[in-house]
């Protein structure tokens, strides 16, 4: 999927680069990051992060430089125009969702509401 305005959520540069290294240090070609979204969490909503080696019918899966990211249906809808990054810095590392549709979001960066 190189035409990213048809791709609903984007996956960038460094979020792929980080899913690269742990694929390797797994040593399991297959493993896709899902990216999804739960009910809970300070701001009613919390993003999730784990790794998958399928993809289920009605995922949208976005490939970036050799990895892919999964997201299911239910959780596209609070994504749509968001990016998935990862960020290194004095909080840790972590995967994160810039989301435009979050009207507000936690101290925490995994909770948001809509």
């Amino acid at each position: 999927m190189s035409d990213s305005l048809a791709v609903p959520i984007q996956f960038s540069e460094a979020a792929a680069a980080r899913v690269k290294t742990l694929i390797t240090e797994e040593e399991n070609p297959a493993l896709k990051l899902r990216v999804y979204v739960t009910g809970g969490g300070c701001s009613g909503f919390s993003y999730g992060f784990t790794f998958d080696e399928k993809v289920n019918e009605g995922d949208t899966e976005v490939e970036r430089d050799g990895v892919s990211m999964v997201v299911d249906s239910m959780s596209l809808q609070f994504l749509v125009g968001g990016t998935v990054d990862y960020t290194e810095g004095l909080q840790g590392s972590r995967f994160l969702v810039n989301n435009p549709n979050a009207k507000t979001t936690c101290g925490c960066g995994s909770s948001f509401s809509v």
